[in-house]
């Protein structure tokens, strides 16, 4: 009950709001916007309508993300638009926790998933989708589609490296997706 009280005598502090225009560009990931730095990454990760849903959950409760060792907090258990997302990643003063928002989600017969955008205060700024896809012959495929650009001294300074790490998580997502589908 103090909590309660707590809180409501503490300031309200304004949400961050988005830090891109282009809100929803990874619906139609052909056609991403120009002057960001593009991700396309596709995995086969199982086969049959059973693994799709166990994908699909585990993507769209944001196990995936804390299965790949990222710290993922949410303020809601499934990803639906408006979402609060910080996910962190690193060890110790290292660990670094970056603010994003659920921009769009899809809950489909054969696609299930959903993107976030980032926040004012991450070190990039755009949209990063991840989806899982049934296809006609039972092919389970992960994809992670985004456009970034930096947003902060540090990730300009870090240049090429960031696009790297980028790619490298999304195969990570990827990998961990394929075990908790096994599983």
């Amino acid at each position: 009950m103090t909590r309660l009280l707590q809180d409501l005598h503490r300031p309200a502090h304004p949400r961050p709001s988005l830090s891109y225009r282009e809100v929803g560009a990874t619906r139609t990931p052909e056609t991403l916007p120009e002057g960001y730095h593009h991700l396309r990454y596709e995995a086969v990760v199982g086969h049959g309508r059973a693994a799709f849903e166990a994908a699909g959950a585990a993507v769209t409760t944001f196990r995936m993300h804390r299965s790949s060792g990222a710290r993922l907090l949410a303020d809601a258990e499934r990803a639906v638009p408006g979402v609060a997302v910080e996910v962190s990643a690193g060890l110790g003063p290292l660990r670094m926790a970056v603010p994003c928002a659920v921009i769009w989600t899809a809950y489909e017969q054969d696609r299930v998933g959903f993107a976030y955008g980032t926040l004012t205060g991450h070190p990039e700024c755009g949209e990063e989708s991840f989806t899982v896809h049934l296809e006609a012959d039972g092919t389970v495929r992960f994809a992670v589609t985004a456009f970034s650009r930096p947003a902060s001294w540090y990730t300009r300074l870090a240049g090429p490296v960031v696009p790297l790490l980028q790619r490298a998580y999304a195969r990570h997502l990827g990998r961990t997706l394929r075990r908790l589908v096994r599983t």
